[in-house]
């Protein structure tokens, strides 16, 4: 029956058979390849893990279990929460004069929606107190900050301004309406007076009750905020001695709000001026084991190390005495930036190219890599052989920083393990491909996973059979029938072994059955 089945197909039958299967697969790769681009895993193998294991009587991994915790490891989940927490930028660019500017010149959007909402969230949350419904102007700038039109915020923002002079107001208008950075620096001096105004008034209150202490921490983020913004004005306008004791000035006045992050603007401006021994001053003072590391911290130091070996160094000179004592620390340290954001040295290299960095960044994340590199780059250049040294540390086949990174993840050197979740939040935090043809940096790299290349292979296979089909129809319709033959063998050698062990009769009612 198997020798007329086959004995009846056409050489079209293969050429159709082959087709449809190459087709088929082709499409299920194509949706593996956009689903693995755009989530990062495999659809085929998600759906096995999610459905089909627990149907199979796999144990669901998302299941709680009766085994108790140990402190270890309480603490390392509490701590891969925290190093997924998303930051506020410390560098944050100036949202009229900068980056809808950029949106006025190239039609695309710097910001996500994601991006935005944080810092919308970020204002309510430092720019508004339970007592603002007492002051129509705060009332007016408390529906302000939690409107999603940029022109309801600016025309409310112009609407408390014809009440009383409001430092919040101020502050709307320097971030968002302004279109350069001299007319932001201009609304945030006015925002000063107002803020300093509030700020003196409340600091006598503070301790008459709750709202009024309520209403003093409000006015002092307010007053820290505006000052922070001055000094990066005076920064991007090329005062930067001005800029940097405007910082230390804040520093000083007030150090306890570490949450803005103002000793790594600081650093940026102290690089410009190339005023080194006050940069290690700092870092002497922020590179502690007990505060968040983040990659200003590590590749400053990394920079001020590299610099005092990278003009002499030579990757083939060193090959052959090794290492110094000096050039040693400098690849340590390297070594030390590199594990704690491996995203970073693509951008100071020049391998990946740069975005506008987002109002809220990731630590060891892609979006902190963009807003590092996007800043320190030129430090980077002007340090002599720098970047050569980075380069022949990062890459190189002797000193490469990767082989120190540890691999898989779940073990670390001088950080936490690296967290997984950066690349979901880095998407949500940076523009999708469309906007701005950027692509997220992940790390480590993710292979392929096995259906997609299951799936390839079996589309090119079936490709290559029918074109051989419909070239050659009779030569593989030999193929086909002695391929099929050879596969039912086994199964016609069992038949017939079961014919003559079984009597005729009974083997005849079985067929007739």
């Amino acid at each position: 029956m198997v020798s007329m089945f086959l004995n009846t197909l056409t050489p079209k039958f293969y050429v159709a058979l082959t087709g449809t299967s190459s087709l088929i697969s082709g499409l299920i790769l194509i949706f593996e390849w956009w689903y693995f681009r755009k989530y990062g895993t495999s659809f085929i193998e998600q759906v096995s893990v999610s459905h089909l294991r627990p149907l199979l009587g796999g144990v669901d991994s998302s299941a709680p279990t009766n085994t108790t915790t140990s402190n270890g490891e309480a603490d390392s989940s509490r701590q891969s929460v925290s190093e997924c927490k998303v930051w506020r930028n410390p560098l944050n660019l100036f949202r009229g004069a900068e980056y809808n500017r950029y949106t006025w010149v190239t039609g695309r959007e710097p910001l996500t929606y994601y991006d935005m909402n944080l810092s919308a969230q970020d204002h309510q949350t430092f720019f508004t107190c339970d007592t603002d419904h007492l002051r129509p102007a705060d009332a007016i700038m408390q529906k302000a900050w939690r409107e999603r039109n940029p022109q309801a915020r600016i025309s409310a923002a112009h609407e408390a301004l014809e009440l009383e002079d409001c430092a919040t107001a101020f502050i709307l208008l320097a971030e968002e309406e302004s279109t350069t950075i001299m007319e932001a620096e201009r609304l945030f001096k006015q925002a000063l007076k107002a803020g300093e105004s509030c700020y003196r008034r409340s600091h006598q209150l503070q301790h008459h009750s709750s709202q009024y202490e309520a209403q003093h921490r409000r006015d002092t983020n307010v007053l820290v905020y505006i000052k922070r913004r001055l000094a990066m004005c005076s920064r991007k306008l090329g005062r930067t001695r001005e800029a940097a004791k405007m910082m230390r000035d804040l520093m000083k006045e007030f150090p306890l709000l570490s949450m803005f992050n103002i000793h790594e603007n600081l650093l940026e401006s102290l690089l410009e001026l190339q005023n080194y021994a006050d940069v290690q001053a700092v870092l002497a003072k922020y590179d502690d084991i007990s505060l968040p590391k983040s990659a200003t911290i590590c590749y400053t130091a990394a920079l001020l190390k590299a610099r005092a070996v990278s003009d002499k160094f030579s990757p083939e000179a060193a090959s052959r005495r090794g290492l110094s004592t000096a050039e040693m620390n400098a690849v340590e340290a390297i070594h030390r930036a590199v594990e704690f954001n491996p995203h970073v040295p693509k951008y100071l290299l020049e391998m990946k190219s740069l975005i506008l960095p987002p109002e809220h960044i990731l630590k060891r994340g892609d979006s902190e890599a963009i807003a590092y590199a996007f800043f320190h780059l030129q430090h980077w250049k002007r340090v002599e052989g720098a970047l050569n040294l980075l380069h022949c540390t990062w890459e190189g086949s002797m000193y490469s920083s990767f082989r120190m990174i540890p691999y898989p993840l779940e073990k670390g050197h001088l950080f936490y393990p690296y967290p997984i979740c950066t690349e979901t939040a880095d998407r949500e935090l940076l523009p999708s491909v469309e906007a701005v043809f950027h692509e997220v940096s992940v790390y480590p790299k993710k292979e392929l996973p096995f259906f997609i290349l299951f799936t390839a292979g079996l589309c090119s296979f079936t490709a290559m059979l029918a074109l051989l089909t419909h070239q050659f129809p009779e030569l593989m319709g030999v193929f086909a029938k002695a391929f099929l033959s050879t596969l039912f063998a086994p199964l016609n050698f069992i038949m017939e072994k079961v014919e003559s062990l079984l009597p005729s009769s009974l083997w005849h009612q079985l067929t007739r059955i």
